[in-house]
């Protein structure tokens, strides 16, 4: 058996954590670029204490998520305030946003040099700057992962900055900066890292060190995704949640994705569909999809993982894939996750949203290889 495993160089977790902020900034240099969302506000108390610590404070906010644009331009601010290390605060946006900027203000060359898909792919060339992420969301897993996903509006797709100097300098999670989290943004990130958690453990890609995260990564999900929607003060379940975003996120960097996020892909760079919401809506169509294949047979160790999955969801140790189904199918309806077709999606756009999801690399794990045509009734039975 060979693999290999990377994370974060370090994670700070739990409660209260966030007071620890500035004194492990300072440990970096005095000049740092903070990277939140639309609304620095929501943070000022954290960047008061940052500034009352002696530290040199710019912040730099992204409207949406982020994009190539936003990249470049924090990278710009990064070099123009003389930024010796670079915070993301804010949900998964915000982090992945202070990952790609990080990574570039050190580059000779310009972003596209670097990003996949769209770009030449080439890998960095000079290490990033000190990177700190700090999620005040539960759902992307962005502050243990490798890269960071951007926007390229001119071609209608997301694509990657990656690299394993990537991965955080330091991850610090407080489960505590997620208590006033809308139930909306809770329900959809939750089921990001669920989805997340789900797609790693049955990727082809597994590995014994991302199973133990990813199992344990789903039990936290189902037992408190529901309460910290419907209770967003109750700290034991957006510990859990955000626990299992962490897991998630290692997860994901070291064992791939599958065909939800394949599809995430291409969608989220051409309509205005928060990422956790898409995924929720595609996981019970893509699980029905994959299992609908391995029940042919030539996927073996599939099965099991499925089967296995069952047990986790439902708690029962005479679960079967097809009950795992229904069940993120009513997990997803209680939650109110919208439908694909409520974000403007059509049977218009099915064939050009197949036709590029095939292409993104999240596809590569995907436990079974699906046809063109399983992917087009994947997305019908999603809009």
């Amino acid at each position: 058996m060979t693999f290999e495993f990377a994370t974060a160089t370090r994670i700070l977790f739990g409660r209260g954590t966030a007071a620890q902020l500035p004194a492990q900034t300072l440990a970096f240099g005095k000049k740092v670029l903070v990277v939140t969302g639309r609304d620095p506000q929501r943070h000022l108390p954290l960047l008061r204490q940052l500034e009352a610590a002696g530290l040199l404070v710019t912040v730099f906010p992204i409207a949406t998520e982020p994009t190539v644009d936003d990249a470049r331009r924090g990278a710009a601010s990064a070099l123009s305030c003389g930024a010796e290390v670079i915070i993301g605060l804010g949900g998964g946006s915000a982090v992945d946003a202070g990952k790609a900027i990080a990574a570039l203000a050190r580059q000779p060359h310009d972003l596209l040099h670097y990003l996949e898909l769209v770009g030449k792919g080439l890998p960095l060339e000079a290490k990033p700057l000190p990177f700190i992420a700090v999620p005040t969301t539960a759902g992307t897993g962005a502050e243990v992962t490798r890269n960071a996903v951007l926007v390229s509006a001119e071609h209608g797709v997301k694509a990657s900055l990656r690299h394993v100097s990537m991965l955080p300098t330091l991850a610090l999670v407080d489960p505590e900066l997620a208590r006033d989290c809308p139930p909306d943004v809770t329900a959809a990130s939750g089921m990001d890292a669920l989805t997340q958690c789900l797609e790693a453990y049955v990727s082809c890609k597994a590995q014994p060190l991302t199973d133990a995260l990813c199992v344990d990564g789903i039990r936290r999900a189902v037992r408190s995704l529901e309460k910290a929607v419907t209770a967003g003060h109750n700290l034991e379940a957006r510990e859990d949640l955000a626990l299992a975003a962490v897991y998630s996120g290692m997860a994901l960097a070291n064992a791939g994705l599958g065909a939800v996020h394949g599809f995430a892909a291409p969608i989220g760079g051409s309509f205005k569909a928060a990422h956790g919401a898409v995924c929720a809506a595609l996981l019970p169509p893509v699980w029905a999809a994959n299992w609908a294949v391995i029940q042919n047979g030539a996927h073996p160790a599939a099965r099991t993982r499925f089967e296995t999955v069952a047990r986790l969801l439902l708690n029962d140790e005479a679960a079967t894939p097809d009950q795992a189904t229904d069940f993120l199918q009513d997990l997803s309806q209680r939650l109110g996750i919208p439908t694909l077709g409520s974000h403007g999606i059509t049977e218009n756009h099915l064939e050009e949203i197949a036709t590029q999801a095939a292409k993104a690399s999240s596809m590569k794990g995907n436990p079974v290889p699906l046809t063109h045509d399983e992917l087009l009734e994947i997305l019908r039975a999603a809009l």
